[in-house]
């Protein structure tokens, strides 16, 4: 057989030689971004989530920016925004941290033979390694892709290792949407329209009678907590998260500590249930930061005997697997997040950080009658809204409630971005939260930023005027007409 009867070969007129460079059409992302990149707004409404697009041109967000370096955007005209978002909390050291990326091109450069299922490849092993030295009570890691990957992987373990059902969760938690996930969620917004769902069941977080009562039942398997919760940014009662272990334990359940958004440094210390003397979670769940903003990776650390239970023999060796989980790029984005933990002692600029800003704000409460509380721990921060004692200010507070609770947080939001250039979010849908979750990089000079910003919508909101209470009026128009 000649060359030219090989399988799949045309050399023909018309042909192509695949392996000759001068026949290969480049791809060139530059070039696509630069003629395609105006319709990002068109492209999503006509091929992804058709409302997304939508709820950002509704409230000013439809912005378009070009580039960004740590905890900062910059639009096409330059323009500087701070942002106090962090993806979610998924950009832990900022955007485009150099270590992080020298990382990913060296792993690249490297051309490793990844994911062939058949062999142990070193760097999940050295990041499992790393990432325990964090949890000295814990023995073995899972790798998958994402936060609520790490969740289902808790809870199958669990399950699995206790040979029992049901597991318990907090009311207002928040754990992913995968199906696993979203029976454990707290928030019917998220779980209506898609049951039957685990069987599983909510108890109010620091509850430790509720608690108590569903383990007596005999068929719980574990309680899933955030050691601070994402929604609303409420912390459980001091010495809970010990009590309800020790009643966890005593009933032969076990305790997972859903860390994907709290965990690596985001409160101050490296994950949220250390602040709690003798907490020594059963399972810890942790993503986000983990990747570096780059690559998506999810991880659930848990006990050497649960691990054991769960791969019991070479039988059941990929019982649980994922096809992504351990790839070359997603274990060299943590090794690099981990080293620049290490080097830059991000969790203590963190702790600092966040104690000058959580400071700063609470010294704003006995200024402003619209602002409630401050609360949160680290660079994860909530501010609560509540009703005003002035007659002008209660009655315009009424109407928004009346209309749909949450439009005054989203009144804040919107002129923080607008007017001051700093991204934020409403904590939850029908809450008077925003929620702070910066870069844990960001510096004394952003402190001032947003604190200064923050002062002059509140002086606005107070003043009873301007564009502000304008666009109030438009939230509420919009809220009534779409019930």
């Amino acid at each position: 057989m000649t060359s030219a009867e090989l399988p799949g070969r045309s050399d023909g007129p018309g042909g192509s030689d695949p392996s000759d460079p001068s026949d290969r059409k480049e791809f060139d992302l530059g070039r696509l971004l630069a003629e395609r990149g105006s319709e990002r707004y068109e492209l999503h409404a006509r091929h992804l989530n058709h409302q997304l697009p939508r709820m950002l041109h509704t409230i000013g967000f439809d912005k378009v920016y070009e580039r960004a370096e740590g905890a900062h955007f910059w639009d096409a005209e330059g323009n500087d925004y701070l942002d106090m978002l962090a993806g979610f909390g998924v950009m832990g050291l900022g955007r485009h941290h150099p270590v992080v990326r020298k990382a990913l091109h060296d792993v690249l450069d490297a051309s490793l033979a990844d994911l062939t299922r058949f062999d142990c490849p070193p760097l999940p092993g050295l990041l499992a390694e790393r990432l325990l030295t964090h949890s000295p009570h814990l023995d073995r890691v899972f790798f998958g892709n994402s936060g609520t990957e790490a969740v289902e992987t808790a809870l199958k373990f669990a399950r699995y290792a206790t040979g029992r059902p049901r597991v318990l969760y907090c009311a207002h938690a928040f754990h992913g949407l995968t199906t696993g996930s979203l029976s454990v969620n707290g928030e019917e917004g998220f779980r209506d329209g898609f049951a039957p769902l685990l069987p599983d069941t909510a108890v109010e977080l620091g509850d430790l009678k509720a608690l108590e009562r569903e383990l007596k039942r005999g068929d719980v398997a574990a309680l899933i907590v955030e050691p601070i919760q994402g929604k609303g940014v409420h912390e459980p009662p001091p010495g809970y998260l010990r009590a309800a272990q020790e009643l966890l334990h005593r009933h032969k359940a076990l305790l997972i500590a859903d860390e994907v958004q709290t965990g690596l440094g985001r409160t101050g210390d490296f994950y949220a249930y250390q602040h709690e003397e003798g907490v020594e979670p059963d399972l810890v769940c942790v993503a986000k930061a983990l990747s570096g903003g780059y690559v998506p990776v999810g991880a659930t650390l848990g006990k050497d005997w649960i691990f054991k239970k769960v791969f019991s023999s070479m039988d059941r060796v990929l019982v649980h697997s994922a096809s992504f989980g351990s790839n070359a790029q997603a274990m060299a984005a943590g090794l690099a997040v981990l080293s620049v933990m290490e080097d830059e002692q991000v969790v203590a600029h963190a702790r600092a950080m966040g104690e000058l800003l959580t400071s700063r704000l609470t010294a704003l409460v006995d200024r402003y009658e619209l602002l409630h509380e401050v609360r949160g721990r680290g660079l994860m921060i909530g501010i609560e809204f509540g009703k005003p004692s002035s007659l002008k200010l209660r009655s315009r507070w009424a109407a928004l409630q009346v209309a749909r609770k949450g439009l005054f947080a989203q009144m804040v939001v919107v002129p923080l971005l607008q007017k001051h250039r700093i991204l934020t979010q409403v904590s939850g849908d029908h809450l008077e939260v925003i929620k702070l979750i910066p870069p844990l990089t960001i510096d004394e000079a952003d402190v001032d930023r947003f604190v200064a910003a923050f002062t002059a919508v509140m002086d606005e909101a107070h003043s009873g005027g301007g564009l502000m209470w304008d666009f109030g009026r438009t939230l509420v128009k919009q809220a009534v007409a779409h019930r």
